[in-house]
């Protein structure tokens, strides 16, 4: 039955989007652009992603209107890429909207017996760095399969076009290896959140978990690592090279691993700053947890708590809100707590160590003040019993937003039958 589903998905997107073949890339563009306007108003889980990540990238000091301005300009970027693909499936020459602005270093470095490692992020349209990049030089990449093989045989084919070749994260190691070896380069678009990973590096700003194979496979092979970026001027792509990074192997292994990556990192971050609107600003880039930890429909990053002004239910609740911090020991974490009160000192608990991010608390002398706006927090829990706070964050960027009535519902169980600690666990993690 899925074999059919995919069949069927899988060929009304190629009969829906052949069409968009035929038309100039300046008029996918304008196309995409509109398109994206309206997905950012009919798409609530893209848009409020987007909102949250902007409005928590510190590096960028982005005022409300910047981020609303660059998440619906991101959004068109998506839009563009997306109807990009039934084009470049067509493209027979891909130097007509691609250029690379620097080629000579990573050209010399391959003819002198030396494989590449190219870093890169989801920029502009992120396909056309391995398709320029093969056109001129032999390489591959590693590419992750979606669920509908058709679709994603039919992607891979656009990829491998100019002579490249994808390979699946399965056999990535060995396959990078080998490639490196024949004086190959090797592509990776290292941005996607990896918290399985276990590496954890500052990235725009906040705490971003990042596969560190790229610095690995560095100071492994002696390969140089390169980052490659790209933008979006004037209806073409230009690509753009970093000085090669190398790793020093007189150094411990993890010492230089952290020192490339951070590097790379940040030189990939500078370019996202100077064209923010052209990065996939959409995607899950922080998430914390890996799954199996916190339940799927309350895995986000940034989490707030807002506490009541009502003195009984406030000391009822604060020995509890440590719970929740253990919960989401390394997300984003506010806590509204009202001005002035005697059980504050039971929170400062919560403050974070050198590992782990601080808590930050935002006090408030009257409910009104409550009524900001907050595009950062995904998770709300809402204590204050106000539902027009609840529809408030909504609006905003929240995707859950969770009352004590919500969790005692969701548990199944009638109120005040259970620790709240307990009730916290019940919800919102998996059995322990």
């Amino acid at each position: 039955m899925s074999r059919l589903s995919d069949t069927l998905s899988f060929g009304a997107i190629r009969a829906l989007t052949w069409p968009f073949s035929l038309l100039p890339y300046r008029s996918l563009h304008t196309l995409g652009k509109w398109l994206g306007s309206i997905s950012y108003t009919c798409c609530p889980k893209f848009r409020k992603r987007a909102l949250s990540n902007l409005s928590l990238a510190s590096t960028l000091k982005l005022s409300q209107k910047d981020i609303i301005s660059i998440a619906k300009g991101s959004m068109q970027n998506m839009m563009i890429t997306c109807l990009e693909y039934t084009k470049l499936a067509r493209e027979k020459d891909i130097s007509r909207i691609a250029y690379c602005e620097n080629p000579d270093e990573a050209a010399s470095l391959l003819n002198h017996g030396k494989g590449i490692i190219f870093f890169c992020g989801h920029q502009a349209n992120w396909e056309i760095l391995f398709l320029e990049g093969t056109s001129r030089m032999p390489g591959v990449a590693i590419g992750r399969p979606t669920n509908n093989k058709l679709l994603y045989r039919w992607v891979v084919s656009i990829r491998e076009k100019f002579g490249g070749t994808i390979i699946e994260p399965r056999n990535a190691v060995r396959e990078s290896l080998r490639a490196l070896k024949k004086r190959c380069f090797l592509g990776i678009v290292g941005d996607q959140g990896m918290p399985q990973g276990g590496f954890a590096s500052d990235f725009l700003g906040r705490r971003a978990y990042t596969s560190p194979l790229p610095a690995i496979l560095a100071y492994r092979t002696g390969a140089p690592l390169l980052v490659a970026t790209v933008r979006r001027h004037e209806g073409r792509y230009a690509i753009r090279y970093s000085a090669p990074l190398y790793a020093d192997p007189a150094q411990e292994m993890d010492h230089e691993v952290e020192r490339l990556m951070r590097e790379a990192l940040g030189l990939l971050g500078t370019s996202i700053q100077e064209n923010p609107d052209q990065w996939l600003w959409a995607h899950n880039r922080w998430k914390q947890q890996v799954a199996g930890s916190v339940k799927r429909p309350y895995r986000f990053d940034c989490i707030r708590v807002i506490l009541p002004q009502e003195e009984k239910q406030l000391e009822a609740l604060i020995p509890h809100i440590a719970t929740l911090r253990a919960i989401y020991p390394t997300e984003h974490f506010t806590v509204s707590v009202p001005q002035g009160i005697q059980g504050l000192q039971g929170l400062q608990g919560l403050q974070g160590t050198d590992h782990l991010p601080e808590v930050f608390f935002r006090p408030y002398s009257t409910t009104e003040e409550l009524f900001e706006c907050d595009f950062a927090s995904k998770v709300v829990f809402n204590f204050t019993g106000l539902t027009r706070l609840s529809r408030h964050y909504r609006k905003l960027a929240a995707v859950q937003i969770l009352t004590l009535a919500d969790l005692w519902k969701i548990a199944d169980l009638p109120p005040d039958s259970l620790d709240v600690s307990d009730l916290f666990y019940k919800v919102l993690r998996y059995a322990r």
